[in-house]
């Protein structure tokens, strides 16, 4: 098992990210679990890719990085996306979260929630918040309580009424 190391990234990472995006729609799919994410790769959705870019060019682009391979990612921003109500007090939000899962079980996702929370603290803020598919079995949800979060307001986007769920931590 290699290690990884946690890096910031820029706008060269983005094609490594997107590809990363794809391959956990392939996991996904493969489960029969679309509702998350559907079955269409990433990088050909034009607008999965300019929310990949937006947020990466907002906020602060992480990457764990395992000899050069791209093995998890988060951005961070000082807010949520249009379909979240903005926290009462200034946050960081966590935006495109997704590690390799041919590496599960290794603590990337972890990491990556542990360094968000360390970088919230360095910029001043004592809210971190995300946002999840609260679809299906809630594992997603069960996850980030796992990761020290609690469930904050649900909500609903789009026509097909995707079901999802905020979640916060205080850090």
């Amino acid at each position: 098992m290699d290690t990884f190391t946690i890096r910031k990234g820029g706008p060269g990472d983005l094609p490594a990210v997107l590809a990363l995006m794809d391959r956990a729609v392939e996991w996904l799919a493969a489960q029969g679990r679309t509702g998350q994410w559907g079955t269409e790769p990433w990088s050909t959705n034009p607008r999965a890719v300019e929310m990949v870019t937006r947020y990466a060019g907002e906020g602060d682009l992480w990457l764990a990085d395992a000899a050069g391979a791209v093995v998890g990612t988060l951005t961070l921003t000082d807010g949520p996306g249009s379909y979240v109500p903005r926290a009462d007090e200034p946050e960081r939000y966590i935006h495109v979260f997704a590690t390799d899962r041919r590496r599960a079980g290794e603590g990337i996702g972890a990491a990556l929630l542990a360094h968000a929370a360390d970088e919230t603290r360095r910029a001043g803020r004592s809210l971190l918040r995300v946002d999840c598919y609260a679809g299906d079995d809630g594992k997603l949800v069960a996850y980030y309580e796992g990761q020290g979060f609690t469930p904050a307001e649900r909500f609903t986007v789009g026509e097909d009424a995707w079901p999802g769920q905020v979640l916060a931590r205080r850090v």
